[in-house]
């Protein structure tokens, strides 16, 4: 029998390099083929052809429930995800199981167990199953920020772009430069993705203020944003958006 192959996919460098060392131990007969985002994740797949894939529900690019309907019916597919309702729903629904984080071994070894049983059936077809749980952004219309002893209500229409800022972000507007009590990747999973691009590990860009984006001489490429003096870096992960540069 042909070695089985498993792609896995997190964003997280970490819980990714322990999901692959605990599959390594638990089906070491697999082939095994790891992906940083969803993008990725992706391009793995046409390539390759997976027979299983361990997908991190919340990736950037791509999330692990677009990779899923992609991926159809060809692939037997294992949640992995910190969010309890979205894992339930998909083991009651026919995926083939979930992890959630942070990951233990024998939960692991209980997903591996399950899908080897069913490895020899065609996988489910997860496509209702996605659609059901592929979340619908509920942004908010305004946000509280901060500077010094006063709060601000922000308008969204007025955001020009957030910047991460330890455990905080600043959220920038035309005139005001303020705080908000939220790390840059909470913020970002609040917002409408379309109105709302995370261009860089520490920046979020709203979309209607992107003037134009333009390479350096180094390779770089940064966007210029219309009435706004701040040129902001788009990082390598990110640039997928920019695809006719």
């Amino acid at each position: 029998m042909t070695a089985p192959r498993i792609l896995v996919a997190d964003d997280e460098p970490l819980l990714r390099a322990e999901l692959v060392e605990a599959l390594e131990r638990l089906w070491p007969e697999a082939q095994i083929a790891a992906a940083q985002d969803g993008i990725e994740a992706l391009r793995q797949g046409r390539e390759w052809m997976p027979d299983v894939a361990f997908l991190d529900i919340r990736m950037p690019g791509l999330d692990g429930l677009e990779v899923a309907r992609v991926f159809g019916a060809r692939t037997h597919v294992v949640f992995v995800t910190a969010y309890g309702e979205h894992a339930l729903a998909a083991f009651d629904e026919g995926a083939v199981d979930y992890v959630v984080k942070p990951i233990a071994l024998e939960r692991v070894a209980r997903a591996v167990e399950r899908v080897r049983a069913r490895l020899a059936s065609p996988p489910p077809d997860l496509t209702h199953l996605v659609s059901r749980l592929q979340p619908t952004p509920k942004a908010p219309a305004w946000l509280q920020a901060t500077v010094g002893n006063t709060i601000h209500f922000i308008d969204l229409a007025d955001v020009v772009y957030f910047c991460a800022d330890a455990k905080y972000t600043r959220v920038v507007t035309d005139g005001l430069e303020a705080h908000i009590r939220l790390s840059l990747k909470e913020l970002t999973d609040s917002l409408d993705p379309d109105a709302f691009w995370q261009i860089h590990r520490g920046y979020m860009v709203a979309v209607r203020r992107i003037a134009s984006a333009a390479r350096a001489e180094d390779g770089a490429l940064w966007v210029h944003l219309r009435g706004h003096p701040a040129r902001l870096p788009v990082s390598q992960r990110f640039q997928y958006l920019f695809r006719g540069m």
